[in-house]
C-alpha cells in the first residue's frame, strides 16, 4: 500500500438524508434485474456504497431522484467492471460491447450477443425514465457524453493491449474521456430539475470548469486506486503516467500528482468566478450546474475513500 499526503478540498462535504432509502430501492432494482441474488451480494453492493456516492453528490435531491441517481451510479459502475476491471482486455469484444450498448441508446431494439444479461436490463430501465422525464437536448447531450466515455475506455484497452504506457499529457486527456463524470455532471439537470440550453452548457467557461472537476474527480481516484491499477490499468494512472514519463519512483509520483491535484483545486474557484451571468431566466440552472461540478468533486473524494471499491474488497 503506499501511502497518500492529504490534499486541501474547500469544498463542503454533504450528504442527503434519504441515501438509506434510496440504498433498499437500489438492493430491491438489482435483485430484479438479475445483478444480485444472495445476502453477499447484498453486502457487496452495499458496500460499494453507491447511493451514497450519488447522495454526496446530490445531497438535494428528492428521494425518488436519488433512488434513480444510485441507479445509474450502480450501472455504470458495472460496464466499468465489463470494460475496465482486467489487465488483460479483448479488444474485438468490447468493441462489439460499446457498440451493442450504443445502439440500444440510439432505439434498436435488436437482440445483443455481448451487451447483455444485468448490464443490459438495467440500462433498459434506466434509459426508459430518462427518456420520459428528460428534454431532448438533454438526452442528446448524455448518448454523446457516453458515447466519449466509451471511447476512452476503448482506447485504454486498445493501449493495454497494445503494451502502450501513455505520458503524462496524453494520459490527462485520454482520462478526461474514459472518465464518466461528464455524465456525472449532466445529471445535475435531473436531480434538480433545472435545464440549460446547449448554447450555455457549452459555454467555454463553464466547460473550463466542468474539465477542472473531472480532472479532480479523477485524479484522486487515481490516486486511492493505485495499488489496485499496478495490477490492472497497465500504466493508466497519473501516478504511473508520471512515473513512467519522468523515471521517477512511484513514491516520487504520488507527491508530483498530488501537487498537480492541489494547483487544480486552488484553480477551482477562480474559474467558477469567471463564470458570466446568463440573465434571471437562466443563473438558477447554471448555479445548480456548477455546484453539481462541485458536488461531483466533494462527493467523489469522499466516497473514495469509504468505499469498498477501492480498499482491495471484491465481490
Amino acid at each position: 500500500m503506499f501511502a497518500i499526503p492529504p490534499v486541501d478540498c474547500p469544498l463542503a462535504s454533504r450528504m442527503s438524508p434519504h441515501v438509506a432509502l434510496a440504498e433498499q430501492d437500489l438492493t430491491g432494482w438489482a435483485r430484479k434485474c438479475g445483478l444480485i441474488s444472495d445476502g453477499d451480494g447484498q453486502s457487496w453492493l452495499a458496500g460499494e456504497a453507491y447511493a451514497g456516492h450519488a447522495g454526496r453528490i446530490f445531497p438535494d435531491a428528492r428521494p425518488d431522484d436519488l433512488a434513480l441517481l444510485a441507479m445509474i451510479f450502480a450501472w455504470f459502475y458495472l460496464v466499468d467492471d465489463v470494460c475496465d476491471g482486467t489487465a488483460h482486455p479483448e479488444p474485438p469484444r468490447l468493441r462489439r460491447f460499446v457498440t451493442e450498448l450504443l445502439a440500444l441508446l440510439h432505439g434498436s431494439d435488436r437482440p445483443t450477443e455481448v451487451f447483455a444479461g444485468p448490464a443490459r436490463l438495467m440500462l433498459t430501465e434506466i434509459w426508459a425514465v430518462l427518456r420520459e422525464r428528460m428534454p431532448d437536448a438533454w438526452q442528446a447531450r448524455f448518448t454523446d457524453a457516453v458515447a466519449v466515455h466509451l471511447d476512452g475506455v476503448l482506447t485504454e484497452a486498445e493501449n493495454k493491449a497494445a503494451g502502450h504506457l501513455p505520458g503524462v499529457d496524453e494520459y490527462v486527456e485520454l482520462r478526461r474521456a474514459a472518465s464518466a463524470a461528464e455524465v456525472s455532471h449532466l445529471l445535475t439537470e435531473l436531480a434538480t430539475h433545472t435545464h440549460l440550453p446547449d448554447a450555455i452548457y457549452h459555454h467555454p467557461a463553464l466547460r473550463e470548469v466542468r474539465l477542472a472537476g473531472t480532472d479532480l474527480l479523477s485524479w484522486f481516484n487515481d490516486l486511492y486506486s493505485l495499488d489496485k491499477d499496478i495490477a490492472t490499468a497497465g500504466g493508466h494512472n497519473l501516478v504511473l503516467a508520471i512515473s513512467h514519463e519522468r523515471r521517477v519512483s512511484i513514491e516520487a509520483a504520488v507527491q508530483e500528482a498530488v501537487d498537480m491535484w492541489q494547483e487544480r483545486m486552488d484553480g477551482f474557484a477562480p474559474l467558477r468566478d469567471r463564470v458570466p451571468s446568463f440573465g434571471a431566466q437562466f443563473d438558477p440552472a447554471v448555479h445548480a450546474h456548477l455546484d453539481g461540478v462541485a458536488g461531483s468533486v466533494r462527493g467523489t473524494l469522499d466516497w473514495t475513500v469509504v468505499s469498498g471499491r477501492y480498499r482491495g474488497e471484491t465481490r
